[in-house]
């Protein structure tokens, strides 16, 4: 049965995918729009599996007929389905028909309506613009109209006013021509569009013509009035010029301006005949005559001319300023006649009273009539700020002693206008200034070296002690003095000669008092020395600093640092006094390498001086019999000695550097870096060491280590941690002076066990190196051979690139290496000794 079932439902499924095929699009869409879980409705149907998906045992088959009943069933209701949906589909063709044709006929009424609409509203808009023609008419009638009424005002005022103005101007009556003239030359700028008519041209010409026959009548009555020779000035201020000056300001601005100058120069004639170059009053030291004179003079115009000129003219501050020209251009002339006259004393009195006197300008004037002076404006002085004492000499009075000249006086305004109107002359001379400075300078320089030669160095266990020399405050004080002197002076060329100047005598200090009395080492920047050679020879100590010794080495140290801070800030201030243009040529770069260094040798001092004092403990170290050392004790004599002599130098060095702690620190470094790689180089000198001798070693290593670690605070009541850096540079090089030690306890049996355990322990790649180990162990020479042969086997491979040669990692020699090399020097010179 089942069989024939089969066969049926191929041929079906057979003849039902030649009838209908739909491609996979069509499938995709259908699915989306109508979306189904019912197997029968999927693309890929299989109708033998959802048979057997039905009946999947015999049993099942026992329901069948109930199974073809539903799908029939189902087919019916597809067939009814598909009829309703087919026949639809045909009532709605027709319904979209009619609808479309119903459509179209809605749209040809509307088209109809749309186009009756649009005529009317052509028809409208010429009927508007037919209403509006007149009115436009009527409103461009209108306004011309009414600018040719204003036009017409304008012109017989115009006309009017010239008349009047040309009749005003014989009568000379300038109150009332000041007014209209201003008016006239308002009325005349509305036509200027109309200067080709000739009749407005005509007028313009007349205006012209009044305005320059004005200025010529009024500059006329000026010379009149104030003639540049000859007579007498009038007793009181005239109306009619008054009035002139109402008219000058409406006139040319060059009226007013060659009245002002006529009238300046008529006032200051008297000024030029009295201070003439030949004239005894013109001298420097007469100087405080003419700014007496001026002052008199300006009260005298403000009583008798103060209201004839106007107020915005600023009669006042022009006359005063224009007697600042004149009286830069003859102080300069004369002192270019008489400059061998001038001395510091009377140019920094002249230089006083000048400031003084530029100061009150600024006080009374506002300087607004600079900018109309012929002639540059004075720039504004930089603003103090002073680094060594807040008062800087100002524009108060002074008198003609030094003394008060160096006087602190109140800051001067730093935005002074006037300031270098007048006191630019004085710049050129400046020089004498700077000669007087510079031999200021060097007496100082020898009363310092005098002082402390008489005084002589500080004394330990004072206040001096330790502590900046009283003359590096004297000298920076002095610095300051100058450079507040010389920025009031000139902030231009002459500082930069006064820089110089300071450059000079700081080295000057630097070597002269700095370096200059650093007590003698006997072993000079190495300690190679023919007399420290001689010395180790014969087995004494080497002579060492006595307590005053250090305290002056420390002393040094710190005024090095003061002035090396100092100089620094004087830097600043003085890029700060300069000009801007200058500032790149402020450089004390030098002097601040020069205190650097005094600084460095200061340290050296100290680190030699205790390097040799532990160089006879060592020396007596690498002398002992170590092979025959018999059992471990204490620490050696030699580790006693060492720790004795730390203990008496470095709690004064500290004492007396407790305000430079960074320079302890560095001297605790510098004595390490020496001290440990001499300390390893005179242990390859003991040889032979038998196993209890190099564990003694070991101890006496360790016992120096722990001492080395509390260097910085040995003999302090006050327990402080060492720094890190010192910390690691003691434990790095102390570490490899144990790991020497432990390499030459090792038993050089097997030797392939003893190399690789050295190559492990030390890291060295040096045969040199090696070498010394093996004749610290006392081994044989036929027994050195072979070792250094499977050494330079055992060693690793250098990385490419490299140079050849047996060495690990590093190529640069260690400060063991170099150490050795100092001593085989020390030993050749010995022998040609």
């Amino acid at each position: 049965v089942l069989t024939m079932i089969e066969e049926e439902e191929f041929e079906f499924a057979e003849d039902l995918e030649a009838i209908l095929h739909l491609t996979p699009e069509v499938q995709l869409a259908i699915e989306q729009v109508f979306p189904s879980q019912d197997p029968l409705d999927r693309a890929d149907f299989n109708a033998v599996e959802y048979i057997n998906t039905l009946f999947p045992t015999e049993q099942s088959l026992a329901n069948i007929d109930d199974v073809v009943n539903k799908i029939r069933l189902k087919i019916r209701r597809l067939d009814d389905n598909i009829r309703t949906v087919v026949r639809g589909q045909t009532n709605v063709g027709q319904d979209g028909r009619q609808a479309l044709e119903e459509a179209q006929i809605a749209i040809q009424q509307l088209f109809g309506k749309i186009k009756d609409i649009k005529d009317k509203a052509e028809k409208s808009e010429q009927m508007v613009k037919e209403i509006t023609r007149d009115i436009k008419q009527l409103d461009h009638a209108k306004r011309h109209l009414t600018t040719s009424i204003t036009t017409l005002n304008h012109l017989h005022m115009l006309a009017g006013g010239v008349d009047s103005l040309e009749a005003m101007t014989r009568k000379r009556q300038y109150g009332e021509v000041a007014n209209l003239l201003q008016g006239v030359v308002n009325v005349l700028e509305h036509f200027h569009k109309y200067m080709g008519i000739p009749q407005i041209r005509q007028l313009s010409e007349r205006v012209k013509a009044a305005q320059s026959e004005l200025g010529t009548q009024i500059l006329a009555d000026f010379e009149e009035a104030f003639p540049s020779q000859g007579s007498k000035r009038p007793g009181g201020p005239s109306n009619v010029l008054r009035d002139a000056c109402l008219v000058a300001n409406v006139l040319d601005p060059r009226i007013k301006q060659e009245i002002i100058k006529k009238f300046i120069r008529q006032h200051l004639s008297e000024y030029l005949v009295l201070f003439q170059e030949n004239q005894d009053v013109a001298w420097l030291d007469k100087i405080d005559r003419r700014y007496a004179w001026i002052k008199r003079q300006l009260v005298d115009y403000e009583e008798k001319y103060g209201r004839m000129f106007p107020e915005e003219w600023c009669m006042t501050e022009r006359i005063a300023v224009e007697f600042c020209h004149i009286t830069r251009v003859e102080l300069a002339k004369v002192m270019r006649t008489r400059a061998k006259e001038i001395e510091v004393k009377l140019l920094l009195f002249a230089i006083q009273r000048t400031t003084n006197f530029e100061g009150l300008l600024a006080k009374r004037f506002t300087g607004c009539t600079l900018t109309d002076i012929p002639g540059k404006r004075p720039e504004s002085p930089l603003e103090s700020t002073n680094p060594f004492l807040e008062d800087e000499p100002g524009e108060d009075g002074g008198t003609e002693k030094d003394e008060d000249l160096a006087k602190p006086r109140k800051p001067k305004a730093p935005d002074n206008p006037f300031h270098g109107i007048v006191s630019k002359c004085f710049e050129p001379h400046l020089y004498v200034y700077i000669e007087s400075q510079d031999k200021n300078l060097g007496e100082l320089i020898d009363r310092f070296v005098a002082d402390f030669r008489a005084q002589g160095p500080p004394k330990a266990g004072t206040e001096e002690g330790g502590a900046v020399l009283p003359s590096c405050a004297d000298l920076f004080v002095y610095y300051k003095k100058c450079m507040v002197q010389c920025s009031q002076l000139s902030t231009g060329e002459p500082m930069i000669a006064l820089t110089t100047i300071f450059q000079k005598f700081l080295r000057e200090y630097a070597w002269k008092i700095l370096s200059g009395n650093l007590p003698k080492s006997s072993s000079n920047s190495g300690g190679l020395t023919i007399s420290s050679l001689l010395k180790e020879k014969e087995g004494s100590e080497a002579a060492k600093f006595t307590v005053d010794e250090l305290c002056l080495i420390c002393s040094i140290l710190s005024t090095a640092e003061y002035c090396l801070a100092t100089t620094q800030q004087l830097e600043e201030k003085l890029k700060e006094k300069v000009d801007k243009v200058l500032v790149e040529r402020i450089n004390l770069t030098g002097e601040m390498d020069t205190f650097s260094t005094v600084i460095s040798n200061s340290i050296q001092l100290l680190v030699q001086d205790l390097d040799a004092a532990c160089d006879p403990a060592l020396t007596a170290m690498s002398k002992m019999p170590w092979q025959s050392v018999e059992h471990v004790g204490d620490q050696s004599p030699y580790v006693t000695s060492i720790i004795m002599h730390i203990k008496q130098n470095v709690p004064i060095i500290r004492d007396n550097l407790a305000s430079t702690r960074k320079y302890f620190t560095q001297f605790c470094i510098k004595f390490t870096n020496s001290f440990i790689p001499k300390f390893i180089n005179h242990l390859f000198r003991c040889k032979p060491i038998s196993m209890v001798g190099a564990e003694q070693l070991l101890l006496d290593t360790h016992s120096l280590k722990t001492v080395l670690l509390d260097l910085p605070s040995i003999g302090s009541q006050v327990l402080r941690k060492a720094p890190a850096s010192y910390t690691k540079i003691v434990v790095k090089g102390m570490t490899r002076a144990e790991m020497i030690l432990k390499v030459v306890m090792a038993p050089h049996e097997p030797p392939v066990v003893f190399v690789d355990n050295y190559i492990k322990l030390l890291a060295d790649g040096n045969p040199e190196t090696f070498q010394k180990i093996l004749d610290m162990k006392g081994l044989k020479r036929s027994e050195q051979s072979s070792m250094l042969e499977l050494f330079r086997q055992r060693l690793p491979t250098p990385p490419s690139g490299a140079d050849g040669g047996p060495s690990l990692s590093f190529s640069t020699p260690t400060p063991e290496q170099e150490s050795s090399r100092i001593r085989k020097l020390e030993k050749l010179i010995k022998k040609r000794l």
